[in-house]
């Protein structure tokens, strides 16, 4: 199989695995995959007052560094610009958060607030 395929592959896993969590962890899903202008959000989720714009990045292995370090200036960036479009003509009271959820060797581990608007 193609190297692209084994990526894609894993992506979907992760993001499956990234949504047993968060529910198992009383978050409820509000999108995945939203689309918008500026890009793709993985997974919105909701837990009490908090909105959480969640990226999902999964390796099997991290001799290309750790997952969230993928997660730079440029992707918060759409991220944040996401999260914009995504409440523009909504009327929620919540606290936005930018999370990762960082998949590496099978292990999940979960970023909150790791990057800020």
């Amino acid at each position: 199989m193609a190297i692209r395929g084994i990526k894609r592959r894993l992506g979907f896993s992760g993001e499956r695995r990234a949504v047993r969590y968060l529910k198992d962890s009383g978050y409820e899903i509000l999108e995945r995959n939203f689309r918008c202008p500026f890009g793709e959000v993985d997974i919105i989720a909701q837990r009490g007052e908090y909105v959480a714009f969640i990226e999902v990045k999964a390796r099997s292995g991290d001799s290309f560094g750790r997952p969230n370090e993928a997660v730079r200036r440029d992707r918060q960036r759409r991220y944040i610009n996401c999260a914009r479009f995504y409440f523009s003509g909504r009327t929620m009271d919540c606290v936005v958060r930018f999370d990762i959820i960082e998949i590496l060797n099978g292990k999940i581990n979960h970023i909150e607030n790791a990057f800020m608007a």
